[in-house]
């Protein structure tokens, strides 16, 4: 196989085999704990601008199939593995790992020497590099990935946003879960009804199965950017908001902190990742970047209300500074790893946030309960049934 390397910016070199796509990207270099769910990570739109690298030493062993996608296609920049199964032994799939990344133009490297990527990530905080199959001069690549831009003050949202308003209808295909048409028998088949309470999700890389817990509680989910404003959201005439997960840093996303500012109080809201973020800024609060971030199905989280440990997916580089916490926010869950904020809760208004990963996918099914929560306080709410 050809060979791949990777530069990080403070000079290490990695060498490796390319799998994949040929080429040359640049990104911010994270690590992900989980075993298994590489595919799901892979179209996550939450890891738009970074290098992934498995901790977990040999990845695509089960395969690719259609239906354990997270959006339409891959949105990371690049993934490192240590080893590239060459066989995939599962009844369900479709396709190797190698072929998926090459036909979507992901670049891929085999053979690298995780154990030692991740520890040097641990200790010195991730940081930018570049991943190579073209270039294999290292003080060139060195450059490069100095002046790769990270990830700060970047809007990356807009990169995975979908252009228009769609109704969630799963109907036979998850490679075509968004669908255009409002068609009664798809929405049917989907258990849902137009009696159903009304949710409109903020799409800001939102990951698919998200909205397929939405509607296993029986909530109707209409789909709309996450650039739109409050009035395009009160517009569908919804009984409660989501605000979802979505890549980068939450900061520089002044329109989607405006919009949530104009719908606090007039809807019930509960934001996952990102939408926790961004939750947390509208109310007044600040976020801050980790040192190597929170990504991995393994995850323990506090729940402050009943003192029950979860195990979460998680995924984010960010969180919500708890000095700079408004006193109309309350601290609902801690991260037992390193005690930063998991969730929060709005004292006076019917609004609430977590940090985590719900929905799982991959992972741990401990908190699907906050979807029913979720439900429970829409219906509740004067005015929605």
């Amino acid at each position: 196989m050809p060979v791949a390397k990777l530069a990080l910016q403070d000079g290490t070199i990695f060498v490796g085999s390319s799998f994949g796509a040929l080429g040359e990207v640049d990104g911010e270099v994270v690590f992900n704990t989980s075993m298994t769910g590489y595919q799901e990570i892979l179209t996550d739109p939450s890891y738009r601008g970074q290098i992934v690298t498995m901790t977990y030493p040999e990845i695509g062993n089960y395969g690719i199939n259609q239906e354990d996608v997270e959006s339409h296609k891959p949105h990371l920049a690049g993934f490192l593995v240590r080893e590239n199964s060459r066989i995939e032994s599962n009844f369900r799939s479709q396709g190797s790992l190698d072929d998926y990344l090459r036909h979507h133009g992901i670049v891929g490297a085999a053979e690298i020497d995780t154990r030692k990527l991740v520890r040097h990530i641990r200790s010195l905080g991730a940081m930018n590099g570049v991943l190579s199959t073209v270039d294999l001069n290292e003080q060139s690549l060195v450059e490069k990935a100095q002046a790769s831009p990270g990830l700060v003050g970047r809007d990356l949202v807009r990169e995975v946003v979908p252009s228009e308003p769609r109704h969630w209808n799963e109907g036979l295909s998850t490679w075509a879960s968004f669908s255009e048409r409002d068609d009664s028998s798809d929405r049917a088949r989907n258990g849902e009804s137009e009696s159903a309470p009304h949710v409109v999700a903020l799409d800001y890389g939102m990951k698919w199965n998200i909205a397929r817990h939405l509607t296993h509680e029986g909530l109707r989910v209409t789909v709309l950017p996450g650039t739109a404003s409050s009035d395009d959201v009160l517009a569908q005439n919804p009984d409660g908001i989501f605000l979802s997960n979505g890549p980068g840093d939450p900061e520089p996303l002044e329109y989607a902190i405006q919009a949530i500012r104009g719908l606090l109080g007039k809807r019930p809201i509960f934001g996952i990742c990102l939408g926790h973020q961004l939750f947390g800024l509208a109310c007044g609060a600040q976020t801050f970047k980790l040192k190597f971030g929170h990504r991995g199905a393994n995850q323990p989280v506090l729940d402050l209300n009943n003192g029950r440990v979860e195990i979460t997916s998680q995924n984010h580089g960010f969180a919500i500074e708890e000095a700079s916490l408004p006193s109309s926010l309350e601290i609902t869950h801690r991260n037992l790893n390193d005690n930063t904020i998991a969730g929060l809760r709005h004292r006076e208004l019917p609004a609430f946030s977590v940090q985590f990963h719900p929905e799982a996918s991959s992972g741990p099914h401990d908190s699907q309960y906050l979807f029913r929560q979720f439900r429970e306080i829409v219906c509740a709410t004067p005015g929605n049934g």
